[in-house]
């Protein structure tokens, strides 16, 4: 394994998914699960990020090619539902469905579009598109292994995390954390029409 190609995909990867981010957002949008449901949709959510991120890292530019879509387009899209998801995040409550049962949040918003988003997506796919030995692949993937089991760790114990700082405190991170997804959101929005109208 190329353990240079590693520490920098894993500390890419680590800054743009924020395990410690990523497991208090996690917590705020779960309060209300029990924790059986919390802890199967953290393993979900985390094993098709993981899924996701490895294959669209390897097939992503030819598919993408393939559809004449331009990969700005795909920030902008995630950027539209990473700002509904902080608004929700910011204004509401918990939601329920209809039947009364709680949502579940591993697809959508956990999975996409906060631990693979488009500024996830695209790095995954530039990470793996310089890697062109087999050595350097494994290291990507292994890296991208690496910061998703740490989310995955972080995101079984959020709970303990809102014991310590309590019900106000929880209120008020999951308001902070709304707003910094909702900045987030923006900024996606922002580059993607930059770069299309630059390109």
């Amino acid at each position: 394994m190329d353990m240079t190609v590693y520490l920098h995909a894993l500390t890419a990867l680590f800054i743009i998914i924020d395990p410690i981010g990523s497991s208090l957002i996690f917590n705020s949008l779960s309060t209300m699960h029990e924790p059986r449901v919390r802890n199967f949709m953290a393993v979900k959510a985390v094993l098709m990020s993981a899924t996701i991120l490895i294959l669209f890292g390897n097939y992503g530019e030819a598919l993408f090619s393939h559809l004449s879509i331009n990969i700005n387009s795909l920030r902008i899209a995630g950027g539209c539902l990473l700002f509904y998801t902080s608004f929700q995040m910011i204004t509401q409550n918990t939601k329920t469905t209809n039947s009364g049962t709680l949502e579940d949040i591993s697809v959508f918003p956990m999975t996409i579009p906060l631990l693979a988003g488009p500024g996830t997506l695209t790095l995954s796919l530039l990470l793996f598109s310089h890697s062109t030995e087999m050595q350097a692949s494994i290291a990507v993937g292994l890296a991208i292994s690496t910061v998703l089991g740490l989310t995955l760790v972080l995101m079984l114990f959020s709970t303990y995390l809102k014991k310590i700082i309590g019900r106000t405190g929880d209120e008020i991170l999951k308001r902070f954390f709304g707003v910094i997804l909702a900045a987030l959101a923006i900024q996606f929005i922002y580059d993607g029409i930059k770069n299309l109208i630059a390109g």
